[in-house]
C-alpha cells in the first residue's frame, strides 16, 4: 500500500508539470511577438542590378540603369598588380565592341594585397597615362569581406561562393537585360577566345 500511494502521488506530480508545461507553451503562442522576435520578411522585390546607383571616380553619381540595354563587363581592378597589365586588353575589348553595346566598367578595390593604395586622382591618373582608359571607372570600394559594396555583393550572390573575387581582375559579364551571365577569374584574360566568345554571344542578343 505505501508503494500505491507513493505511485499515485508520483502521478499527480508528473500531471501537474506537464500541465505547467502546456499552459506556459499556450500563453507564448498566443502572446503578441515582441520586435526581436518578429520574423524577418522577404522583400517585396530582389534587388536587380539596374537597381544600384554607384559613385564615379570623379565623384558624381552612377547608376547602373544608365547601362540598360548594353551588355557590361564589370572588373575589380587594382593598380599596382600582377594583373594590372590587363588594363590594356580591357581598353582594347571596349574600344572594339564598344559601338555594338559593350561597356567595361572598371571596380578598383584595394582589398587584395593593398594594391590600388591611391586616391581617385592617382588612379585616373594612372589609368589614363599607361593605359588610355576611356571606360567607365567606380570610386575605389570593397569588393570582398563584410563591407563588400552593393554591386559585388549583389555579383557574389549571382556567382555564388566559388565566383567570388579572390583577387583582383575577376570579370563578371552581365547581359542587355542585366541579368547575370558569366564569371571569369584573373588568369583568364580579356583578349582570352572563352571571354571574347562570351562577349560577342551576349552582344548577339537583341
Amino acid at each position: 500500500m505505501p508503494l500505491a500511494v507513493g505511485t499515485a502521488n508520483w502521478h499527480t506530480a508528473d500531471m501537474r508539470a506537464l500541465n505547467l508545461i502546456f499552459t506556459w507553451v499556450a500563453c507564448w503562442l498566443a502572446a503578441p511577438l515582441t520586435h526581436a522576435e518578429t520574423p524577418t520578411m522577404p522583400p517585396a522585390a530582389a534587388v536587380g542590378f539596374y537597381d544600384l546607383t554607384l559613385t564615379s571616380l570623379q565623384g558624381t553619381p552612377l547608376p547602373l540603369a544608365e547601362f540598360k540595354g548594353q551588355v557590361v563587363l564589370v572588373v575589380n581592378t587594382a593598380s599596382q598588380c600582377g594583373f594590372t597589365g590587363q588594363y590594356k586588353g580591357l581598353q582594347a575589348l571596349y574600344s572594339q565592341y564598344k559601338d555594338q553595346g559593350l561597356v567595361v566598367l572598371g571596380v578598383p578595390s584595394n582589398d587584395f594585397g593593398n594594391q590600388e593604395p591611391g586616391t581617385a586622382a592617382d588612379i585616373a591618373q594612372f589609368c589614363e597615362l599607361n593605359y588610355g582608359v576611356t571606360f567607365p571607372l567606380t570610386e575605389k570600394q570593397a569588393v570582398t569581406g563584410s563591407a563588400v559594396g552593393p554591386l559585388f555583393a549583389w555579383l557574389r550572390q549571382q556567382a555564388g561562393a566559388l565566383g567570388a573575387p579572390k583577387w583582383n581582375f575577376y570579370k563578371y559579364l552581365i547581359g542587355r537585360d542585366g541579368q547575370f551571365i558569366d564569371w571569369f577569374a584573373s588568369t583568364t584574360t580579356p583578349e582570352s577566345e572563352k571571354i571574347q566568345k562570351a562577349v560577342q554571344a551576349a552582344l548577339a542578343v537583341k
